[in-house]
């Protein structure tokens, strides 16, 4: 039975992942922040085939040294550990360091104290592939593409430092591989936003995940359309964020970045999907008026053809609001 470390499991990505790795009878060892976090998960997945370790802080050297020591049987490892919240004080405390010294901490515990892993998959995302002022005249986004931020340019607002977090962290991987010669193979996971419903009924809460919260603003806002925050970007449901995940090591793929995107949404197309997809918001929420589409014609092109060619069809974005919705609504 194959034993798969997954830091960071208590995210919202991370719990998909971890249920996915059960599911299919792999043991998983997840490292969390707090026992609060890890007895949670472990009541959620109710199995002896998980436990977890804490690791309080990514960025601290060393972090990852004592939870590989303890489990020499790890033999994958899934590096799912990152900051994403905007609402934050210091950019560069809260976002980069931790991210980038984070995926540096991993990949040299995992050398050091894991010389039987053979596979490592890094959580990164889309943005790191993506131009800093890029549109749909822009050359279209690929698994080669990378974003054209600067370390300067991060520190300038927390979306900038989100950027550059997950472009520094995941080109800090990919040298650590060049310059270290580990024993490991590499791949990366690179969603755009990520959509769907929570791997558990005990996420469901006031507020949610970031991007969930899209979702749970429509429910809860009425059906005044100036209520809710308007957004045009790319969606993937985090069901197929996992998935890739368990792909990126199940395969022979290595070197490989996977650019997990299905579709472009906006507001209208996720009001759409609920009155068609749940009936009973009819008149409860808004309804739109088709306007919020003009947005994304300025969108960049996405080419990820090498990806869908490797996992296949993607959940539609209908399916991933409905499914969302109803575990809200049922909760």
């Amino acid at each position: 039975m194959t034993t798969v470390f997954v830091s960071g499991a208590s995210g919202f990505i991370a719990q998909h992942v971890v249920k996915q790795l059960i599911e299919k009878d792999y043991k998983v060892v997840g490292s969390v922040r707090s026992a609060a976090k890890g007895d949670q998960l472990k009541q959620d997945l109710d199995t002896p085939n998980f436990q977890y370790e804490i690791v309080e802080e990514l960025s601290a050297p060393g972090a990852f040294d004592q939870a590989l020591k303890k489990h020499p049987e790890v033999t994958v490892f899934l590096h799912t550990a990152s900051p994403f919240r905007f609402d934050i004080e210091d950019i560069e405390r809260d976002l980069l360091k931790p991210a980038i010294d984070g995926t540096k901490n991993a990949l040299s515990s995992i050398k050091k104290y894991g010389p039987q892993v053979s596979k490592v998959v890094v959580t990164t995302s889309d943005i790191a592939m993506s131009y800093v002022n890029g549109d749909s005249s822009s050359p279209a986004i690929t698994e080669d593409s990378w974003c054209d931020t600067t370390y300067e340019e991060s520190l300038t607002n927390s979306f900038a430092g989100y950027r550059g977090s997950k472009t520094f962290a995941e080109k800090a991987a990919w040298e650590f591989v060049k310059q270290e010669n580990p024993n490991f193979t590499l791949n990366t996971v690179a969603p755009t936003l990520v959509l769907g419903p929570q791997a558990f009924a005990s996420g469901i809460r006031g507020t949610l995940n970031t991007s969930s919260e899209i979702i749970n603003a429509v429910l809860k806002n009425g059906p005044d359309e100036s209520t809710v925050p308007d957004i045009n970007a790319n969606f993937i449901d985090v069901r197929d964020v996992a998935r890739a995940h368990l792909h990126a090591f199940e395969s022979d793929v290595k070197n490989f970045r996977y650019l997990v995107v299905q579709s472009q949404f906006c507001l209208q197309y996720v009001l759409d999907a609920l009155n068609k997809g749940i009936p009973s918001l009819k008149g409860k929420i808004p309804v739109g008026d088709g306007s919020k589409t003009e947005g994304l014609k300025s969108l960049p092109k996405v080419d990820n053809s090498r990806t869908r060619n490797l996992l296949g069809e993607f959940i539609p974005l209908e399916q991933s609001v409905v499914d969302s919705a109803n575990q809200i609504l049922n909760s």
